[in-house]
């Protein structure tokens, strides 16, 4: 039989049961209450009028009002004839009424009045003992159907309780533990359910399955292995070293490079833990830092000095996370990693060709740049003759080009500075005020030739900050220079200074060209110009601040929008 078919017939069984339980339990209490209100409404108001003329009848003869009590329960007794014999008990009830009526002091009709009110009490009593037999039996019949009902409602649901769970969980519990013996390559797994059931075909199609995965196993191992050899020969070609781990951490290969570099053998590492292999080699162990948390972006490319070839060369890390959707799942699982290296030492050289040449050139166009500033003072002192209008034009535009290039120049210098390393810093603690108010005068000239007003707001007191002050004076000179230099005529440009819980902020913000949104993440970048600015520059200042401002543990960010404007925040750490 089908489970649907079981589930059907089971709990339908139990809801007719039910069903049936609350109808009969319904119907039984409504037949008992008629029985108890035909009591209430028949026999207990006689009762009560019968007891009632009795007591009126003791007080006739003391109290007036006592005779018309005694007619008013009389009236109520006539409308109220319920039993079999009441009404003619009722009947001589009144007559004998009429006759006391008559005759006040006729002692044996009061005698007669109290015998038919004795005899009018006795019948509703009599009746009151047969209908609470009924009702009795009724309550009894009751019980009885209702615990019949009930037991058999028990009974079926006890069954539903002990055998349903069961018979559909083990089935489930079975195919589930197949399912997963399955999914760790145990083709041979079968499952066996007896009977035609759902689970039964359940069972016939899982073995099915299991049976083709066999078969597409055991067909497809020759062609897995030879695939296997294609993977190995294609990474031992590679010109970089190639560690590859499992998710255990285990090293599944290394090729020729990688061995070569390590001085290892293949056979001394394959298979064997990568930390145990650390524990002798260093190379290994600066090349797996990031399994123990050292390294915060393992995607993040990490430049290496490794002797190779004969000299020192340098290698970029970069550690690549095997990251597979199991099939039949939808969450991501790391199955391992691999370690590659790329050999950057042609590219390191030629980099330490070009900064040593930008060097050697900036440094040898300082003297002759300092020679031309010299003439042109000679000239504008009129030391060798007086210049006409003309001249003194063209000696203010040569000067003008002298200052842009040996801005340059000096620019090329302090960027030479930095990928070398040779930059000293002199961190102390600093006044940031008297920083901010040197870079404000040193530009207030500038400022002043296209009429730009530079305005400062400072807080009364603000901590000092840890800081190079030669460096960051610079720094905040070239971020006012850039305002002014791309600021408009008769414009403003706001100094602010303002502190949070670490920081205290240097902020530069002016209402000039603006930066669009996309550049706006290229702008420290080295030799990055805007693509279509008019303005001149080498594209270094803006690097060089972020270098210098880095390097003091501080910050350095922009906020802009085209055609509103930029402001520049500079963020030292506080000096406490």
């Amino acid at each position: 039989m089908k489970i649907k078919t079981k589930l059907t017939l089971g709990v339908g069984l139990l809801f007719f049961l039910i069903v049936l339980l609350v109808a009969l339990g319904v119907r039984q209490l409504h037949t008992l209450a008629n029985d108890t209100e035909n009591i209430l409404v028949d026999n207990y108001n006689s009762l009560d009028y019968s007891r009632n003329m009795l007591k009126e009848l003791d007080k006739i003869e003391t109290d007036k009002q006592s005779l018309e009590k005694f007619q008013h329960y009389l009236e109520l007794q006539s409308r109220n004839i319920t039993e079999i014999g009441e009404k003619e008990l009722t009947e001589n009830l009144l007559e004998d009424s009429q006759t006391f009526l008559q005759q006040p002091d006729n002692k044996s009709v009061i005698l007669l009045i109290r015998n038919d009110l004795n005899a009018i009490m006795k019948l509703n009593m009599d009746s009151i003992q047969r209908k609470s037999i009924v009702a009795s039996q009724t309550a009894d019949r009751a019980i009885l159907w209702i615990s019949i009902t009930g037991s058999m409602c028990f009974i079926i649901a006890f069954t539903l309780l002990i055998n349903l769970p069961s018979t559909i969980a083990d089935p489930i519990k079975d195919l589930t533990e197949s399912i997963r013996q399955i999914a760790g390559k145990n083709y041979s797994r079968r499952v066996h359910f007896e009977g035609h059931s759902e689970f039964g075909d359940l069972a016939r199609s899982f073995n099915t399955m299991a049976e083709k995965l066999q078969e597409y196993s055991d067909s497809s191992l020759a062609r897995l292995m030879m695939e296997k050899k294609r993977i190995e020969t294609l990474i031992n070609n590679m010109h970089d070293p190639v560690i590859g781990l499992n998710d255990t951490q285990k090293i599944l290969f290394a090729n020729e490079e990688a061995l070569k570099i390590s001085g290892l053998k293949s056979a001394d590492i394959i298979g064997k833990p990568v930390q145990d292999i650390a524990v002798y080699n260093d190379l290994i162990r600066s090349l797996i830092q990031h399994l123990a948390g050292n390294s915060v972006d393992n995607s993040k490319n990490e430049t290496l000095t490794i002797y190779a070839d004969n000299k020192e060369s340098y290698f970029e890390k970069q550690i690549v996370p095997i990251v597979i959707t199991p099939t039949g799942e939808t969450e991501k699982k790391e199955i391992g990693s691999f370690i590659i290296l790329r050999n950057v030492t042609l590219y390191k050289e030629l980099d330490y060709a070009k900064t040593n040449f930008i060097a050697t050139v900036s440094h040898e166009f300082k003297t002759p740049i300092a020679s031309m500033k010299m003439s042109l003072q000679l000239l504008e002192n009129e030391s060798i003759g007086s210049l006409n209008e003309e001249q003194q034009h063209l000696i203010a535009s040569i000067k003008d080009d002298t200052n842009r290039l040996l801005r340059t120049t000096g620019e090329l210098l302090n960027i030479t500075q930095v990928e070398t390393g040779k930059t000293q810093l002199e961190i102390e603690k600093s006044n940031v005020l008297q920083i901010v108010t040197e870079a404000v005068d040193a530009t207030q000239k500038l400022a002043e030739q296209k009429n730009i007003k530079l305005f400062t707001a400072f807080p009364d007191t603000i901590p000092d900050v840890w800081a190079d002050r030669e460096k960051t004076t610079w720094v905040v000179s070239n971020l006012i220079t850039n305002a002014i230099r791309y600021s408009y005529e008769n414009a403003s440009i706001q100094v602010q200074l303002s502190e949070d819980d670490s920081y205290v902020k240097i902020i530069v913000k002016d209402n000039g060209l603006g930066i669009s949104s996309q550049y706006t993440g290229k702008i420290f970048d080295r030799y990055f110009r805007i693509p279509g600015s008019e303005k001149e520059g080498t594209g270094l200042g803006l690097a060089i601040s972020k270098e210098f401002i880095e390097a003091q543990k501080g910050l350095i960010t922009v906020e802009s929008e085209l055609g509103s404007g930029s402001t520049f925040t500079v963020f030292l750490k506080k000096a406490i």
